[in-house]
């Protein structure tokens, strides 16, 4: 089975939110919720991935040193293993903007649930609650 590494982060707001991006129509999993970042390339570390993805996908500067590793996801999908650290990050620059076609929310984590997730993210919730 395929092994897919990706990188994601919890980026959290002063009032204890956290930032949800919705995948775009024409992706798999179109209309689910999850946290931003993607694929982590060849060379690259998570985080390295993570300030990328962040700069491509919702136009904010953040830096290794604010990425703080919280947990990951391990979960089988029918044609892939993903494997997926979530890091927390509550300082960056600049203001979220949804730059490839997805729908951005800043939502409480008691309220996430509310929101259809990957599989793979699911499990998260409860961690991230816990935390905050």
């Amino acid at each position: 089975m395929k092994m897919v590494l990706v990188s994601a982060v919890a980026l959290i707001d002063v009032d204890g939110r956290v930032l949800l991006a919705q995948r775009p129509e024409g992706k798999s999993m179109a209309g689910l919720w999850e946290f931003p970042g993607g694929k982590i390339e060849t060379g690259e570390t998570p985080e390295a991935a993570l300030i990328r993805e962040l700069k491509e996908e919702l136009g904010i500067d953040t830096w290794a040193s604010c990425l703080a590793p919280l947990t990951f996801a391990s979960h089988s999908y029918e044609d892939f293993h993903l494997m997926m650290p979530l890091f927390a990050c509550r300082k960056w620059e600049g203001t979220p903007q949804p730059r490839e076609g997805q729908v951005l929310k800043w939502v409480k984590p008691n309220e996430m649930r509310d929101y259809p997730m990957p599989a793979a993210d699911i499990p998260l919730i409860a961690v991230l609650r816990d935390w905050l």
